[in-house]
């Protein structure tokens, strides 16, 4: 599958579009079966991804093999200080590394992911190394990754690696059922507190989704990876830098229609970059 994807994004790509512009500021879309490029724009242009990074968080963690029934407890280290994005994951709280691992794709928490890195074995400077690795590893040439949560700017990549990184993530069972729960409720010191998935889409009517993620920072956009099954066509699809819930849902939308019937659109003219709108309300924001 691999190679198949790679061979598809090195040639010259004559990508399928809509008659409508997409609002994301980068976009993928790859068959599945084939490694067909469905949908191009600004694919190769390398930005910072947000919390997508966390799928590359649970590979790492995934790979090493640790006991995932292992109580962690959260620690002041884990609390961000760089965004002071908000958590509903208390400090102190004791709960298992498969509880973790949930909290951090499904909903996104940052102080989850970044507990994974610092129970890692050989703590944070081991776990950056081992990301280093699996980048290496699924060929992302475009991609640097320097921290568990994807609240730094310098976490970055581009739609053509975040394809890969989606066909990776994807071979992990945990991480596919995980990603795609719509809630789940844990114990945090003895009351259980219902979390849900950061994309609204999940257990939507209508929508058959195989892998998902979304991200935020205000340096990111709003950004989605998703894996859809529709009308017996299954894609991969990444959005990147969307100035909005609602781009982002609409690109999501519109891609769906283009799988369901829509056999020979025009071509994709790749459009400006435009200056994103940031709502000041949002920079404090939990970054999902």
């Amino acid at each position: 599958m691999f190679k198949k994807i790679t061979a598809a994004l090195l040639m010259s790509i004559s990508a399928a579009a809509f008659a409508v512009p997409l609002g994301s500021q980068s976009v993928l879309v790859v068959e599945d079966e084939t490694g067909k490029v469905l949908v191009e724009k600004n694919a190769t242009a390398v930005v910072p991804i947000a919390s997508l990074t966390k799928l590359m968080t649970a590979m790492v963690v995934l790979d090493s093999k640790l006991d995932m029934d292992e109580q962690i407890s959260i620690d002041k280290d884990d609390v961000d200080t760089l965004k002071h994005s908000t958590s509903r994951v208390p400090v102190g709280a004791t709960i298992s590394r498969r509880d973790v691992l949930q909290l951090a794709l499904m909903s996104s928490d940052n102080r989850a992911a970044a507990a994974l890195a610092r129970t890692f074995p050989g703590g944070p400077a081991a776990f950056t190394a081992a990301v280093h690795a699996k980048i290496q590893q699924l060929g992302m040439t475009s991609t640097r990754i320097d921290e568990p949560t994807g609240l730094s700017p310098n976490n970055t990549s581009n739609a053509a690696d975040l394809v890969k990184m989606a066909a990776a993530a994807a071979q992990y069972p945990e991480i596919r059922r995980i990603t795609t729960d719509t809630e789940e409720a844990i114990n945090m010191k003895g009351r259980m507190v219902q979390y849900h998935n950061t994309n609204r889409l999940v257990g939507a009517k209508g929508w058959d989704i195989g892998l998902s993620k979304t991200g935020y920072t205000e340096e990111a956009g709003r950004c989605l990876i998703m894996r859809i099954t529709e009308a017996g066509r299954a894609a991969t699809l990444v959005l990147l830098n969307a100035g909005g819930n609602s781009t982002r849902l609409m690109d999501a939308l519109n891609i769906r229609r283009l799988l369901a019937g829509d056999n020979a659109p025009q071509v994709m003219k790749a459009s400006s970059p435009r200056k994103k709108a940031v709502r000041t309300t949002e920079r404090r924001r939990r970054r999902m």
